[in-house]
């Protein structure tokens, strides 16, 4: 693999030659609310998305993780409408996107991937990761038909999202009889959900070099402390996160004392909890952790950019790891 100098404020993305930015902007919310996955977030009006998408590059983001399910490919389009009314800001921008596995089998990726590039209206796809596990097919398939599609151009680079660590070393061995190797696993990864340190996830990425990509490193704003300060927001919010444990009563006492240590910090370096969360997401595990929080309304990208902008010591990072181990939510 060629060894790259890496830029200032970008890392280098697992054994791939991509210098990313540590934060991604996640684009699950440019879904237009269509389809199951898709009507989780309200439809966004397209000048609002092309906002959101110029404050992220403007910002110091130069990458967007979107997928085929999120709307049918409405999201893959709206980013691709949003980084082309951006102009020069985009140069040199990555794109990742997902091919959605469930009911289908390995031979729909190379019958489905030129829809996918349709969308993204002739920007190239860095990445390509398997959405999810479940198919119709093994993991050998699936990463043959994935080789197959770098080695004619279409993709750059093969990642999966919510792989085990078996799975894992089994794509990456899998892609190594074509000379590739696998760029990154995408699992949900925060605070309150650390199960990748202990469910051999983590371990195994840091042996293969291979980039973990936290989604959900918010877990869905619990940790901006907004529905602490006021629960009822909970009642205001659209879809069904609302129902999840930690929005519950319960589970908003479980995780005041972590909140409480954000607020304290962010203080310190004039930031916001959400952003020393962030902060502690991109830095407890080296460089190995890369994030992709999304954004919904402008001062959420505003917020997201910042994050990158200061890095928490390693006491305070140490601190924070311990504390929230011990609140973390049980699942």
């Amino acid at each position: 693999m060629l060894d790259v100098q890496t830029k200032p404020g970008l890392r280098k993305f697992g054994t791939t030659d991509l210098q990313l930015s540590p934060l991604g902007l996640g684009c699950w919310q440019f879904s237009q609310a269509r389809g199951m996955v898709g009507g989780f977030w309200p439809k966004l009006d397209s000048s609002l998305v092309h906002d959101i998408v110029r404050v992220s590059l403007a910002g110091g983001i130069n990458w967007f993780d979107t997928a085929e399910v999120y709307g049918g490919g409405e999201s893959e389009q709206i980013l691709a409408q949003s980084l082309k009314a951006a102009g020069d800001l985009a140069e040199g921008v990555h794109i990742a996107t997902k091919w959605w596995p469930a009911f289908r089998t390995a031979g729909n990726i190379p019958l489905t991937i030129d829809e996918r590039l349709r969308r993204l209206g002739g920007y190239p796809i860095d990445l390509y990761m398997i959405h999810q596990p479940f198919s119709f097919s093994s993991v050998r398939s699936e990463m043959r038909q994935m080789a197959k599609l770098a080695e004619q151009g279409k993709i750059r680079y093969v990642g999966v999202s919510n792989f085990n660590a078996k799975r894992m070393k089994e794509a990456d061995s899998v892609l190594k009889e074509y000379g590739l190797r696998l760029a990154s696993n995408q699992m949900k990864y925060s605070m309150l959900d650390r199960r990748i340190e202990s469910n051999g996830v983590l371990e195994t990425a840091r042996e293969l070099g291979i980039a973990i990509i936290a989604y959900s490193p918010l877990e869905q704003g619990i940790l901006s402390g907004k529905f602490h300060a006021n629960p009822e927001l909970i009642r205001q919010t659209s879809g069904p996160r609302k129902l999840m444990k930690g929005f519950k009563p319960a589970g908003l006492n479980q995780t005041k004392p972590l909140i409480d240590v954000l607020e304290r910090l962010a203080k310190q370096y004039n930031a916001s909890a959400t952003q020393v969360a962030l902060n502690w997401t991109i830095h407890a595990n080296g460089d190995s952790v890369f994030a992709i929080p999304g954004a919904s309304k402008l001062h959420h990208a505003e917020e997201n950019v910042k994050a990158m902008g200061f890095r928490l010591t390693d006491s305070e990072l140490g601190e924070l790891s311990e504390l929230s181990a011990r609140v973390a939510l049980k699942r």
